[in-house]
């Protein structure tokens, strides 16, 4: 067992570790955590953008008005005013660290950044790089911070539990660090620092269906639930409407960015069937698009349905959407001649850590940034491509509060290594397998797009019998990654169930058929341990 001393510790390296890391490398030694390698990121697969407004005939407010109105009444609008007007040092910042931006050439034959459209926006304000921006985003980051000498990488790592001195028997809660499972050691190791950033992505992986990376499995939000955290409005979890539907396409996304150029959804029998479900048809925020495909799938009894771009000429498609094209065709799908088959997939947690606009939580110390924050910029349904652009503006607020802090924090001289004297080896590991299947399928069948009190009753007394017998195993055996991960996941399910049966109205994207009105006042559900 090793113990590590750094200023910062950021358990994470998507877009907003990376960020953070950046930003206060220049003051601070920082310490970088990722469960695997630094591709093991929601970031490095994110196709679509960043939304921010560069182009002359958008305003800040018009970004501001959409972002409310998808958000469906629950968006903190200091958050969100707070975000898009500093979109655009963000997307200068980005640029500098060697971000390359798919560019165009505007009426006089100027370069220009090119913009797209997706769901929710009314204007273009999308930049991307073709259709990998996050790839684009993460390797240029990744390449940053690896050449910063004050800025260490640890890969294969899975942070165990965060360390407060509430924990250590002191009279006060600051959060000092986290024991941390070296995957390939085995060791569990004292990571200590004076600020933490939790910076883990969503848990969209509770589900059976999910568009997102093994790695989404909740552990930040988790870890800081276990140390006294509010966590906020965990009921919104966003399905991406259209998820590659093939036995060996493993979720792959297809982006909002398609049906932004023009992509049309249809039946089986070609129909297009948006039309009857909005007015914006195809360009819908992503919670009606995705319940408007589940009605029509379980109307017909329908496996998916269909996203047809194939009246795009081959160079438009290949130019735009590269990365889609050729996964479809190796999968023997040419889409410039026939629709892709897709359905509904977990695509993003809207809640999460109750953070303030410094990304810091309620627990002093303890920062969230990105998927792992409930920051107030995305209430009850974000909006494509603003992620991104959250990820980046709260790592640079949270890094300048940080550097305020620093000084005056001081950590106690001793934390103590972790103790595994009571435990043994499995040999049931059969036993975190299956659990982890049931907790999916449940998930999936209960408390999915559409959700009515009884599933949801039905998905709570399930999670309780799984969380008594995960706790037992957690108690009398070592710990592994598959269950860190499980026992995450389980008390990430427990939040979103009970924040789902806190609402008692359908709003966003939670829709719930014995509440289908929406109540005359907003409030966002807080949990509180």
């Amino acid at each position: 067992m090793s113990q590590y001393l750094h200023d910062v510790l950021i358990i994470g390296s998507g877009a907003s570790g990376l960020s953070l890391a950046l930003k206060l490398a220049p003051i601070a030694r920082v310490a970088v955590l990722s469960k695997g390698d630094f591709t093991a990121a929601n970031t490095f697969y994110a196709q679509g953008g960043v939304a921010a407004v560069m182009d002359k005939s958008d305003s800040i407010e018009a970004h501001i008005q959409d972002t409310l109105n998808a958000g469906g009444g629950l968006c903190d609008e200091n958050a969100v005013r707070f975000t898009v007007e500093n979109g655009p040092i963000a997307i200068q910042w980005l640029i500098e660290q060697g971000v390359n931006f798919t560019k165009t050439k505007d009426a006089q034959g100027e370069e220009e950044l090119h913009l797209t459209q997706e769901g929710g926006h009314t204007h273009r304000r999308i930049l991307h790089a073709a259709d990998a921006t996050g790839l684009e985003i993460s390797n240029s980051l990744t390449q940053q911070a690896r050449a910063h000498p004050n800025i260490e990488f640890f890969e294969n790592r899975i942070a165990v539990d965060l360390i407060t001195t509430a924990k250590l028997g002191l009279s006060y809660n600051h959060c000092i660090g986290a024991y941390v499972l070296d995957k390939k050691s085995g060791s569990v190791d004292v990571f200590k620092a004076k600020c933490v950033a939790l910076a883990t992505g969503g848990a969209s992986k509770a589900y059976l269906y999910t568009s997102n990376p093994d790695v989404a499995t909740g552990d930040g939000i988790a870890m800081a639930w276990r140390v006294g955290c509010t966590i906020a409005n965990m009921e919104f979890n966003q399905f991406h409407p259209t998820c590659l539907y093939h036995p060996n396409g493993q979720s792959f996304l297809i982006s909002e960015a398609l049906r932004g150029e023009g992509a049309i959804l249809r039946l089986p029998n070609g129909e297009p069937f948006m039309q009857r479900f909005d007015a914006r048809a195809e360009l819908a925020p992503r919670d009606i698009v995705a319940r408007a495909i589940d009605h029509e799938m379980k109307r017909l009894g329908a496996a998916c349905l269909y996203l047809d771009i194939s009246h795009q000429s081959v160079e438009f498609i290949t130019e735009h959407f590269p990365t889609i094209y050729d996964k479809c065709l190796s999968l023997g799908i040419d889409i410039s001649h026939e629709p892709i088959p897709i359905v509904p997939a977990a695509h993003y947690t809207c809640g999460g850590v109750l953070t303030n606009l410094q990304g810091a939580s309620s627990v002093a110390g303890l920062y969230a940034l990105g998927e792992t924050a409930c920051t107030g910029l995305h209430g009850a349904n974000r909006m494509a491509s603003n992620s991104l652009l959250e990820c980046l503006v709260f790592a640079f607020s949270a890094a300048e509060h940080i550097q305020q802090q620093l000084q005056q924090i001081y950590l106690p001289e001793h934390i103590p290594a972790w103790d595994e004297s009571q435990v043994t080896n499995s040999d049931e590991d059969i036993v975190i397998s299956h659990n982890w299947h049931e907790l999916r399928q449940f998930m999936w069948d209960y408390v999915g797009i559409v959700r009515t009190d009884k599933r949801l009753q039905r998905a709570k007394h399930r999670v309780d019998l799984l969380i008594k017998e995960i706790t037992e195993y957690y108690s009398n055996y070592k710990i592994s990654s598959d269950l860190i991960e499980l026992r995450n996941l389980t008390t990430v399910a427990d939040l979103i169930i009970c924040s789902a049966l806190q609402r008692r109205e359908s709003r966003g994207l939670h829709y719930t058929l014995d509440y289908p009105k929406l109540l005359t006042q907003a409030h966002n559900t807080l949990l509180q341990a």
